[in-house]
């Protein structure tokens, strides 16, 4: 079935489908769905992809650099590209990269670059899969009847038309029948299988707050606000421990070597945009996006989007001088 949410690339507009929604287990009428003037109940008219928050996995495919074609990461042109991205034959960057954040790219990328990535894509996908079917077992649901409870973030959807959200097995009873497990988004995360990609205000203790106004933390008060976040602490610390262990992408001997939004911003020729915190310091201090890799563990990283840098200044962060 075509997604009922989509994008058009050439237009950069996000339009779907829809119908008269449901009403007591049959087609809702004109009349009962047109709630009032502004209103209308409607059900989505094809399937609606889910970007699962707080993580970032390797890529299956991506636009091939200088095309709008999405190709397989397991595809050999990606082989040449992904063993050296910065050499001559590909198209520019819109901006050039700081030499810096070149040579630490650099550092971590080996000729094999692009079959590490796609086995772990695969890996992560497998791992999905294995949690969902799992959780299908426990619930003695299958393909048709299994359901999934959705928490969204503050962005309720991506630039793809693709719902944000934290997904877990819908399961009203906490305890029956059995414990509720962590979200997939978590789950991942503690098998080693995910990036942590935390970005504000769509992870906690941020997406708990009631405006976004109230969500930007205090510059000076950030450490300990941290500590305070029960989740957050948690997700850290599993993360910290699949590093310990070498599981996944943290392997002793295969690694992945190109984080995922690493591989999107250099296939795409631009310079990454989000600013970052540091989740260790307590400085109070914006780091320039390109400069993301001196917080080398990425459970120590915070991302904030451009348009929301002016929020936090105002509350009293400051922007990394450039240089």
């Amino acid at each position: 079935m075509a997604r009922a949410i989509r994008v058009n690339d050439r237009t950069n507009l996000t339009s779907g489908i829809a119908r008269l929604g449901q009403r007591m287990r049959r087609q809702g009428t004109v009349a009962e769905q047109a709630h009032d003037g502004d209103t209308l109940i409607v059900s989505a008219v094809g399937d609606i992809g889910v970007r699962l928050l707080g993580i970032d996995t390797a890529e299956v495919s991506f636009r091939f650099p200088g095309t709008t074609q999405f190709v397989g990461i397991e595809d050999d042109r990606w082989k040449p590209f992904l063993a050296d991205p910065f050499a001559k034959t590909w198209p520019k960057f819109t901006e050039e990269l700081p030499a810096e954040l070149v040579e630490s790219l650099k550092g971590r990328l080996r000729e094999n670059a692009a079959e590490n990535h796609h086995r772990h894509a695969r890996a992560a996908e497998v791992a999905l899969e294995r949690e969902i079917i799992s959780d299908m077992k426990v619930m003695q649901k299958t393909d048709e009847s299994f359901q999934m409870f959705m928490v969204f973030g503050y962005e309720i959807m991506d630039i793809y038309g693709r719902f944000l959200c934290f997904i877990n097995r819908n399961q009203p009873n906490r305890n029956k029948p059995a414990p509720r497990p962590l979200s997939y988004n978590e789950r991942l995360l503690k098998l080693g299988q995910a990036s942590p990609y935390f970005i504000w205000p769509n992870v906690n203790p941020w997406r708990k707050e009631d405006s976004i106004l109230k969500a930007v933390p205090d510059p000076k008060g950030m450490k300990r606000q941290i500590l305070l976040s029960k989740s957050l602490g948690r997700v850290r610390r599993d993360v910290a421990a699949s590093r310990a262990a070498h599981h996944g992408i943290f392997h002793a001997t295969d690694p992945l070597q190109l984080e995922p939004f690493e591989l999107r911003f250099l296939s795409r020729r631009q310079r990454p945009s989000r600013w970052v915190i540091d989740l260790t310091a307590d400085d109070g201090v914006l780091l320039r996006p390109e400069n993301y890799y001196r917080v080398p563990n990425s459970e120590d990283r915070l991302f904030v989007s451009p348009e929301h840098v002016p929020l936090f200044v105002e509350r009293g962060w400051k922007r990394e001088a450039a240089g």
